[in-house]
């Protein structure tokens, strides 16, 4: 018997994705159309929504192939973020958007979702522009302080660059003058 995920994951569906700012979504009526092309007997059933606090989860299962997927998701605005008191239309769309999703479950365009429940990245470091200029002062041969000034001007803003190379600067008059002696 054939392994039906393998032949729907198979399926470029780069032509129906709709886009909203940066992000991807596959139309749903296509993939309703494509699954039940696979599948004629393929069903789906929303669920009971759930609310958490003033936001809402709704909830999908299609059913395919003799085998059930759920899919949940928040009410979302375009920034992917929950709404708040979500309204009928917010709650349909969200709604389409997780039967979408639960097809993708068995296989049509499961890629687009890839990374979605990735953890967001831990904010950069805020760059210590005291301590730059700490190692700056610090710096013992002229050899040093490049290293030191190289590193702290690639992460520094603007205007963080103008104090480092004035730092920069007079230590290396410092370092050149005390050479010369």
């Amino acid at each position: 018997m054939e392994n039906q995920y393998t032949k729907l994951r198979a399926i470029d569906v780069s032509k129906h994705i709709e886009k909203k700012s940066n992000l991807s979504y596959l139309s749903w009526a296509w993939a309703c159309d494509t699954l039940l092309q696979h599948d004629p007997m393929a069903t789906w059933e929303y669920k009971e929504p759930q609310l958490f606090g003033q936001t809402m989860m709704v909830y999908c299962a299609v059913t395919a192939f003799g085998k059930t997927m759920t899919a949940q998701l928040p009410v979302m605005d375009h920034k992917n973020k929950a709404i708040p008191n979500p309204d009928a239309f917010e709650v349909n769309k969200a709604m389409q958007r997780c039967l979408a999703k639960a097809i993708a479950l068995h296989g049509i365009g499961l890629y687009i979702y890839a990374g979605e429940d990735l953890p967001e990245a831990p904010p950069e470091p805020v760059f210590d522009v005291d301590s730059a200029l700490l190692a700056i002062r610090e710096a013992e041969s002229l050899d040093a302080l490049k290293d030191v000034f190289k590193a702290a001007f690639a992460k520094a803003t603007a205007p963080q660059k103008a104090i480092l190379t004035d730092a920069k600067d007079v230590r290396k008059e410092q370092l050149t003058t005390k050479e010369a002696a």
